[in-house]
């Protein structure tokens, strides 16, 4: 359907390719991929991290404001985790910029819900 597609299907979509290539799907399926992985690892760190902290808390080893540094770290760190998923893009642009790529730029628009 490609940018051909209604304005209908535009609207209902979660995913519209621009291009009339279906083989930018794959490339769509691993990113959903790539990003449902590391959504997974932020999560398990962040419950391992406060967990950790939780026990030594009620133990009184650790204070309020170290529990707090340490939440506040997680969250820094799950945002730097998070910004792996930019590398796909610029793999993807370095591929297209080669001058023996056959490989088409995919354009492809996520309509948030």
């Amino acid at each position: 359907m490609g940018a051909l597609g209604s304005d209908a299907a535009v609207e209902v979509a979660d995913v519209v390719l621009m291009k009339d290539n279906p083989t930018a799907v794959t490339r769509v399926i691993k990113i959903a991929r790539k990003t449902k992985m590391i959504v997974w690892e932020n999560i398990i760190f962040a419950l391992v991290v406060k967990a950790i902290f939780l026990l030594i808390g009620a133990l009184g080893i650790a204070t309020m404001w170290e529990a707090v540094f340490a939440d506040v770290g997680v969250t820094f760190i799950a945002i730097l985790n998070a910004l792996r998923l930019l590398k796909i893009k610029e793999d993807n642009e370095k591929i297209n910029k080669h001058p023996h790529s056959k490989a088409e730029k995919y354009e492809v628009e996520v309509n948030e819900a």
